[in-house]
């Protein structure tokens, strides 16, 4: 079937969103009497979200007496700051406007909330481009399960299997799997050290979005 729309996953996918969140950690570090944090600390654990890089900024686990309290306040300062650093990877500014030129929609598929994901969109010039953006708050379960590229599919009026789903996370992978999409998983993101995605399971790799470039080139022409 033919390829007709391109979904991404945001952070760590269409777009470098870490100097936010690490400005975030190491401003609320600096107001607690701490030093600055390295930030791979931070970049290590941005697909585990809020929760995840708290505790990696403080040492702190879940049931910690003051972890909500730093939880909120680092989902405060983010919505704040959620665009101020963040850009779009090299190469995928030109690889959106490949895609357009091609006849392609494309949209975004992402564990980020709505209000985050959408002034970023907006501040970047991305969202009136954008096809489709969802959120886990137009949907019961979040990635892995498949309801977000099902509505996503839904909403382009397409079948899956003419979208193909971008990701530099498993759960992305098992998400257009699940939903009947092609996937391509990125290598440039936000991958732990001892994770690998060639594990995946998906229909291919990228490393660069040059290379997943070439990839839609011989969906298109059928290669």
């Amino acid at each position: 079937m033919r390829l007709r729309a391109v979904l991404f996953d945001m952070d760590g996918t269409l777009l470098d969103t870490s100097p936010d969140f690490i400005a975030v950690c190491q401003a609320m570090r600096k107001a607690a009497g701490l030093p600055a944090v390295d930030p791979q600390v931070i970049t290590e654990v941005i697909s585990g979200g809020a929760r995840a890089m708290v505790m990696a900024a403080f040492g702190r686990t879940a049931d910690s007496p003051d972890f909500e309290a730093l939880r909120e306040d680092f989902l405060q300062r983010y919505q704040q700051h959620c665009s101020v650093y963040t850009r779009p990877y090299a190469g995928i500014e030109a690889l959106l406007e490949d895609i357009e030129k091609s006849g392609l929609r494309w949209g975004v598929a992402t564990n980020k909330p709505l209000r985050f994901a959408e002034p970023i969109m907006r501040d970047l010039g991305l969202a009136a481009r954008c096809a489709a953006l969802l959120c886990p708050d137009h949907v019961s379960r979040s990635k892995p399960d498949p309801e977000m590229l099902l509505l996503a599919c839904q909403q382009l009026d397409l079948q899956p299997a003419e979208v193909l789903f971008v990701g530099d996370d498993a759960r992305d992978i098992e998400a257009g799997r699940a939903a009947g999409c092609r996937s391509v998983a990125v290598t440039w993101g936000y991958i732990h050290p001892h994770d690998n995605p060639q594990n995946w399971g998906a229909d291919a790799l990228a490393d660069s979005p040059q290379a997943l470039r070439r990839l839609l080139d011989q969906a298109l022409c059928g290669c």
